[in-house]
């Protein structure tokens, strides 16, 4: 094969400021990663860091849950929109917004873990398995912890997950079509013009149908699982995949 060189200088510049592009988002991204490790490292490194969030998750599980959520969320979105747009902010992406959006969401799950994990294993001992209610709450693992954190799962995420995802989508949609000024935001939320405008296509057939069985159900199962020392840890984890999940079926949706 025979390479022939390029009669458009045009082209081969645009071909190199490209490159330089792309080795500049490379930068960004180093950056990004690095600010990451700087704020969340002290956590892992220092004891006395950890024991003081712990501490506070126990006695102030609602407003931890908030902040975790506000900023591991918002941060999960914050990627995806590097994903599509290949830059970490936008003027009208409304970042604040977005953080008190995902703070009083994280306050709900915080909410929901509670009820879900006291009553699916009290309905599974009516239903006849032993035991359930204190194999969920053992360090020990067992098939019968296992069929109940299973079980919590799944009636968590049928029963309460398609809700609080489509009222996520509905405070997004608000956020956008206020061009994420936070003024507006706190404006009344035109629900009765947003429900019906949303893409029930990828709703239903990405975010209901995919995410639910294939991803949050097996992915809580194991938060269910895991000794309650370690599942704070989990769940900041998931909060990050989920700012990307539920971002990324947004821009599904605009196709």
């Amino acid at each position: 094969m025979i390479f022939k060189a390029s009669n458009h200088p045009s082209k081969n510049h645009a071909d190199i400021h490209s490159t330089k592009n792309d080795f500049r988002m490379q930068k960004k991204d180093l950056y990004f990663l690095l600010a990451v490790i700087i704020v969340f490292s002290p956590f892992f490194i220092f004891d006395s860091v950890y024991h003081f969030y712990d501490n506070f998750n126990k006695e102030h599980g609602l407003i931890a849950s908030f902040f975790k959520f506000a900023i591991l969320a918002t941060l999960g979105e914050i990627i995806a929109l590097r994903i599509r747009e290949g830059k970490y902010y936008r003027n009208n992406f409304g970042v604040v917004p977005r953080a008190i959006v995902w703070g009083f969401i994280g306050i709900t799950i915080k909410i929901a873990f509670i009820i879900f994990a006291t009553g699916t294993p009290a309905v599974l001992e009516y239903l006849g398995v032993e035991n359930a209610i204190g194999a969920l709450k053992a360090s020990e693992f067992s098939g019968t912890k296992l069929l109940t954190a299973f079980c919590t799962s799944v009636a968590m995420n049928l029963i309460f997950a398609p809700v609080f995802m489509t009222f996520h989508k509905i405070t997004d949609t608000h956020i956008i079509w206020n061009n994420g000024s936070l003024r507006k935001f706190f404006t009344p939320i035109p629900f009765k013009k947003i429900f019906p405008s949303l893409n029930w296509e990828i709703q239903w057939n990405f975010v209901f149908k995919k995410t639910i069985p294939f991803f949050w159900i097996p992915a809580h199962t194991i938060t269910f699982v895991l000794p309650p020392h370690m599942r704070v840890l989990f769940a900041a984890v998931l909060g990050v995949v989920l700012g990307v999940l539920l971002a990324v079926a947004s821009l599904k949706s605009k196709k």
